[in-house]
């Protein structure tokens, strides 16, 4: 069977986990508990065939991160989420980026761009930035509403070719 392994990456209080767990057990987590890093493992079918999403959430606090090297080395695409209301959470982005492709040692590394609790009303970051920055680093972009994880499944398996073929060699997935 296939295994795919994701990792989660962004600032403390993102909706990392709650992104991850609605993804994986269609339940929406309302309540904050850090996570230090906890693993997710989901058989879906990709074109036909059974695989298997190992999905790494990550602890997105400053003491943890002597631990990123370690979970970034095993990744075979990223998620690099932001929360729309926290412009700090944006600009760390950039440094997630430049850590990933220093501890992959490859300037080309699959990753998304993710908005997130695009339901909250103070948005502190603009989206036509974020897409900008999107673009710059050439990954793709996605915000998802915080409630619903159509966009979460979006974000992994793709309704658009490009999100397809740059996080996930395949064109289709159903739980």
């Amino acid at each position: 069977m296939t295994e795919y392994k994701l990792v989660v990456v962004g600032a403390g209080g993102v909706g990392k986990s709650a992104l991850t767990i609605q993804l994986i057990q269609n339940h929406f987590v309302d309540e904050y508990d850090p996570t230090i890093e906890d693993s997710y493992r989901k058989q879906v079918v990709i074109d036909g065939e059974t695989c298997l999403l190992d999905i790494l959430d990550t602890a997105g606090q400053e003491e943890y991160s002597a631990m990123r090297d370690q979970y970034m080395r095993t990744g075979e695409g990223f998620l690099l989420v932001f929360a729309v209301n926290s412009a700090k959470s944006f600009e760390d982005i950039g440094s997630y980026r430049e850590q990933i492709k220093r501890v992959k040692d490859a300037e080309e590394v699959p990753m998304v761009l993710v908005g997130n609790k695009c339901d909250l009303q103070a948005w502190a970051v603009d989206m036509a930035q974020a897409r900008e920055v999107s673009l710059v680093y050439i990954i793709n972009y996605c915000t998802t509403p915080y409630y619903t994880h159509v966009c979460c499944l979006c974000i992994l398996c793709g309704n658009t070719a490009e999100l397809t073929t740059q996080l996930l060699p395949l064109t289709s997935i159903t739980d």
